[in-house]
């Protein structure tokens, strides 16, 4: 009986293999977006590399939310609306454009 139960889930399982390989493939379309052009950075006005954080807060306010230091150095975030500024210590390293909304 044991014999005959290992052959069904033998049988079982090639047929379910078989099937899966003719299951329709799906289909879907690719979206590229070019590098940098996320967002209209040309359009935007952004602190840049080197800044404090006392002239970013100076120029743009207080962030909507900040996250970090994490690391070492430490790294830290400060996000806006329309980007996230990254510092190190107590200087931009980075500003990245949020996606247009």
């Amino acid at each position: 009986m044991n014999k005959l139960m290992s052959a069904a889930a033998a049988a079982s399982l090639a047929i379910t293999a078989l099937g899966a390989g003719f299951a329709p493939t799906a289909q879907a379309d690719e979206v590229k977006v070019p590098v940098m052009s996320q967002g209209d950075r040309q359009t935007m006005t952004l602190p840049d590399t080197g800044q404090s954080r006392k002239t970013v807060r100076q120029r743009f306010g207080d962030p909507v939310r900040t996250s970090g230091p994490v690391g070492d150095p430490p790294i830290s975030q400060w996000h806006y609306d329309d980007f996230v500024v990254y510092f190190e210590y107590n200087h931009v390293i980075h500003t990245v454009a949020r996606h247009s909304r």
